[in-house]
């Protein structure tokens, strides 16, 4: 109990009794329904079953606003969570213990600080949020199979975790089990790939005419081009989540825009999407 209470994970037993509850017709079914998933090898099956069996055994489910989660909703979750740490140690996802799931989108209150130093406040919609050392929020909404494969909420979420968990959002993670990896190239080539993409956003951006509304639906076509959302322009932080989420759903785009960047998150996640999706 003191573990879980900890953030610890769960215990041997509590993980091989989730595995029980994968039942073969009950895993497929849920593989299918995310069709990112598709090509996995046997190997890569076995792993992300034995994460998935973690998440659900070490994390505490709870749905917001009177939505009853369903073991298949948990499900679902967490087999996307654990699509990232499919090959890496899953205590990366350990110091914090809830999942908060509301049926559709949640109100956030949000604080910025203009140019000027002024403070503005405000309330915004969100279908996610990471906290540090807290809970990790969803809406089912924007989460559930069939909802699309251009985003991935689940992904782009725990994604932020990992990042959370050597310190500030800055899209670093850890990389104390990765010695292949130089953290001042991490740095220098995330920070690279952020700045162009920020320089064809501006790009998009003035491209559109003065009498077409940059948020309007017609304005989405100047931004077709794009290989990221973008929200990944954002800072460092969501480029890296943003980043995740384009490299496990459509890696295409990614490395042929972005080769050194895609480079680094596959040896960083330790997988090839690419090679795995075609």
């Amino acid at each position: 109990m003191f573990r879980w209470l900890g953030g610890r994970g769960a215990r041997q037993k509590e993980i091989d009794f989730q595995m029980a509850r994968l039942t073969p017709a009950c895993w497929q079914r849920a593989l299918a329904a995310h069709s990112f998933l598709r090509g996995l090898s046997a190997q890569e099956e076995a792993a992300l079953k034995q994460r998935t069996a973690w998440v659900l055994a070490s994390k505490s489910f709870c749905g917001a606003h009177g939505l009853a989660l369903s073991f298949e909703m948990q499900l679902s979750i967490a087999l996307q969570a654990a699509l990232p740490v499919m090959q890496l140690d899953p205590r990366l996802y350990e110091g914090w213990t809830e999942i908060i799931v509301y049926p559709a989108g949640f109100l956030v209150p949000r604080t910025e600080v203009d140019e000027a130093g002024v403070v503005h406040e405000y309330i915004e919609e969100a279908s996610g949020e990471a906290w540090e050392g807290g809970p990790l929020v969803l809406s089912w909404h924007d989460v559930q199979p069939g909802h699309g494969d251009e985003v991935n909420v689940v992904i782009h979420e725990f994604v932020h975790k990992l990042d959370l968990q050597c310190g500030d959002a800055d899209g670093v993670p850890s990389l104390a089990s990765h010695t292949e990896i130089s953290p001042a190239r991490w740095a220098d080539v995330l920070h690279d790939t952020w700045s162009h993409f920020e320089h064809m956003l501006t790009d998009a951006e003035d491209s559109i005419p003065r009498d077409v509304d940059p948020e309007s639906e017609a304005a989405m076509i100047y931004f077709s081009h794009l290989p990221l959302d973008p929200y990944a322009a954002t800072d460092t932080a969501e480029f890296f989540a943003v980043s995740a989420e384009a490299f496990f759903l459509s890696p295409q785009g990614l490395a042929h825009w972005y080769p050194d960047w895609y480079a680094l998150l596959s040896t960083y996640f330790r997988q090839d999407p690419l090679q795995r999706l075609g």
